[in-house]
């Protein structure tokens, strides 16, 4: 029978997610209480990740079916998106962590979800720590196999799970990747992005359902722009977190 790539990425994600589902629910009602509270107080949650974890931030960020009051850090020297190869390196200089988060202009009372699979860059781990030092909670999403596997890229030996209030441990693999081929050495199919927008997703999901349980009849939850009415129901949220939310 021929061997198919495709199914064996479907089968290992498969895998993992179940991982995530038997091992992360508590974790997730507990940063899922962390960001409603927030929200119910007049704060925003703030989401960094440099490289690849940016796209999940992206995912997130000013998104249908998601709570509006998500601001999105970005710096495009460290997304991945825009002169790749440089940006692998920028995210590893330390001191650039505290500038983003003074950048982020944060009040108290506001959460931060910092994203990195690896967890040993400078720039995710000096957010999580400035965050922390600054009074603010913070969630970590990261990959604790691949996090603990290797040292801490920042001189303090530290990694952004040690910055963590909560962590969402996205079941990951060290290396990131989960398919093998016979006859070739290099693994392929990196797990991080999809298990990442799984997690957080969720996450987010359940921040609604807190925000009920607290009495909020109506979540602040984003209609899909392209349905008819769609950007009409979302201005009354934009004119809501305008002042505050930088990259809108």
């Amino acid at each position: 029978m021929e061997e198919k790539g495709y199914i064996k990425y479907f089968d290992e994600i498969e895998k993992l997610q179940q991982k995530i589902r038997a091992t992360q629910g508590e974790n997730i009602e507990k940063a899922a209480r962390l960001v409603a509270e927030a929200l119910v107080n007049d704060g925003l949650l703030h989401v960094y990740g440099s490289g690849h974890s940016a796209c999940v931030t992206e995912e997130i960020f000013f998104r249908a079916g998601t709570v509006a009051g998500i601001n999105q850090i970005l710096d495009l020297s460290l997304a991945g998106a825009v002169n790749a190869w440089k940006s692998a390196y920028m995210e590893r200089l330390e001191g650039i962590g505290e500038i983003l988060y003074q950048h982020s202009h944060a009040q108290p009372g506001d959460v931060f979800l910092v994203l990195s699979n690896s967890g040993r860059n400078a720039a995710p781990i000096e957010m999580a720590r400035e965050a922390q030092k600054h009074g603010h909670k913070v969630i970590a999403e990261t990959c604790v196999e691949f996090s603990l596997s290797q040292p801490s890229r920042h001189s303090s030996g530290k990694r952004l799970l040690d910055y963590a209030d909560v962590i969402l441990d996205n079941q990951g693999v060290f290396g990131d990747c989960v398919v093998k081929m016979d006859g070739f050495d290099m693994p392929m199919g990196p797990a991080s992005g999809v298990l990442g927008s799984y997690i957080i997703h969720a996450m987010l999901v359940q921040v609604a359902f807190c925000m009920r349980d607290m009495g909020v009849k109506k979540p602040p939850v984003f209609m899909h722009g392209n349905l008819d009415g769609g950007m009409e129901y979302n201005q009354a949220l934009l004119d809501k977190y305008w002042p505050r939310i930088r990259n809108w």
